[in-house]
């Protein structure tokens, strides 16, 4: 069932409850009034009758006659007068008597003073009424033919506008629930024509500032998303063939000159050499774009454990020196560490050493002396663009080196996967490092940023928070 559908029915059978009690109660109140009302006229019947018959000593036959004249033209009360010892001293109606007093029915009267019944659909008074210091019952009883009549017209009439205005109210919930889903339809449509051919299309939102409005930025912010990550996607596999396509071809090459003709031992060892150099660039780049891959992992699928930032920092120097002899890494702390907490952060041991270890080969490679020097800070509030974007303490690390430095033009770019700067005929490279240290850093909450200058050397700034001492 539809949302339209279904709100439509909620908001009749709503409304038509709210109606039925409201008709019900405006019903019951008017019964209750129409027989409060015609008790009080049969009292007061009772009373003027008794009073025409002791006070005024009006004939018997007179009041006989009146009562038979009456009731041919409307339904005129039965009264009927007993003394205490239920001795019948007056009868409008003997022949008819409808109320059939018994002794028990005068006697109950009598001690009450006054009751009210029903007897079928008659309404019947019994009142005791004094007169010369002595007792009497009297019994009044008549149908209401125009009360029930207005109750009947009341309930038809109430039954008519009841249908009359669920009809209404179910055309206009229609009506409305469509109005106001309207947005709804045209978001199906046009989101119907959004694929991944096309996914600068978005969704208009009208300038409402209403719940579907914000249903509509909420699903253009996610395209948003979408496209960037389809276009990040596009620009990754472009890249990756690539920088595959180069080492595989290099490789093919060699060894089809090396099979299309006799070639002396040395030649063969140059051509292996040549191909064995191409497979591990390969291997480089197949480990590089494995780390990049897990660190662009949804961060709750990453194991976080507590870890010391100087022994990564140890396992990530052994690490380059045990693949570069010829690379110098200095650890140089500027200030002593209160504690060994302050050395504490929540990360991933593997993915923290890939960034160190990315870090140290970027400072070494591109200096002369192949020397690189981190340096390492405490009790630093987390900056962004040395802005303090957090108030507790960090671990702060400068690697620093005396190389060629970086371009301004490079700098702009410096963390865009794939990207190789100015600097690329002097070492060999992806340009996947420095953009896998970034999302590693950014990963663990924490930031980087890099100063440089020509000929003067770069230093990467890395910040990384501290487990609080109540973690």
């Amino acid at each position: 069932m539809k949302i339209r559908t279904r709100l439509t029915i909620l908001f009749t059978v709503i409304t038509a409850i709210i109606l039925l009690l409201f008709a019900a109660i405006i019903y019951l109140s008017a019964k209750e009034k129409r027989e409060t009302e015609f008790y009080s006229l049969l009292k007061k019947e009772a009373i003027t009758k008794a009073n025409l018959f002791f006070n005024a000593n009006v004939d018997k036959k007179i009041l006989q006659d009146i009562y038979h004249n009456n009731r041919k033209i409307l339904n005129e009360v039965e009264v009927a007068i007993y003394d205490t010892d239920f001795k019948l001293l007056y009868h409008d109606a003997v022949d008819i008597d409808f109320v059939k007093e018994t002794k028990p029915m005068i006697n109950k009267i009598n001690q009450k003073g006054e009751i009210e019944f029903y007897q079928q659909r008659w309404q019947v008074v019994g009142l005791r009424y004094a007169y010369k210091d002595k007792n009497y019952v009297i019994t009044a009883a008549a149908f209401d033919q125009y009360g029930y009549n207005k109750l009947n017209d009341l309930l038809a009439k109430s039954i008519i506008v009841f249908v009359t205005s669920i009809l209404f109210i179910l055309i206009a919930g229609v009506f409305l629930s469509k109005k106001a889903l309207e947005p709804v339809s045209e978001m199906i449509e046009k989101a119907k024509n959004i694929s991944a051919t096309n996914l600068d299309l978005r969704l208009n939102d009208k300038g409402n500032k209403d719940e579907l409005a914000e249903l509509a930025n909420t699903f253009n912010q996610m395209l948003n998303r979408l496209e960037h990550s389809f276009d990040a996607q596009k620009h990754f596999v472009s890249n990756i063939s690539h920088e595959l396509r180069t080492p595989l071809t290099a490789i093919i090459a060699e060894l089809e000159l090396s099979s299309n003709k006799e070639r002396t031992n040395e030649e063969y060892r140059m051509a292996i050499a040549n191909a064995l150099s191409d497979s591990k660039k390969m291997v480089r780049l197949s480990n590089s774009l494995l780390d990049l891959a897990k660190a662009s992992y949804d961060p709750t699928e990453i194991n976080f454990k507590e870890i010391r930032i100087d022994e990564i920092l140890l396992d990530a120097r052994q690490q380059v020196q045990q693949t570069n002899p010829g690379y110098k890494i200095d650890i140089h702390f500027e200030d002593n560490p209160e504690n060994d907490h302050q050395m504490l952060a929540n990360g991933n041991e593997y993915l923290l050493k890939v960034a160190f270890v990315n870090l140290f080969e970027n400072g070494c490679k591109f200096s002369n002396d192949h020397k690189s020097t981190v340096s390492i800070s405490f009790n630093q509030p987390l900056t962004s663009n040395s802005t303090p974007i957090t108030q507790h303490s960090s671990i702060t690390l400068n690697f620093i080196d005396k190389g060629m430095g970086i371009s301004e033009k490079d700098m702009q770019h410096i963390f865009t996967p794939f990207y190789r700067g100015e600097n690329k005929e002097i070492a060999e490279g992806n340009g996947i490092g420095l953009s896998l240290t970034q999302k590693i850093i950014t990963l663990h909450q924490g930031t980087i940023s890099v100063r440089s200058k020509a000929k003067q050397g770069t230093t990467f700034k890395v910040q990384l928070p501290v487990i609080p001492l109540s973690y």
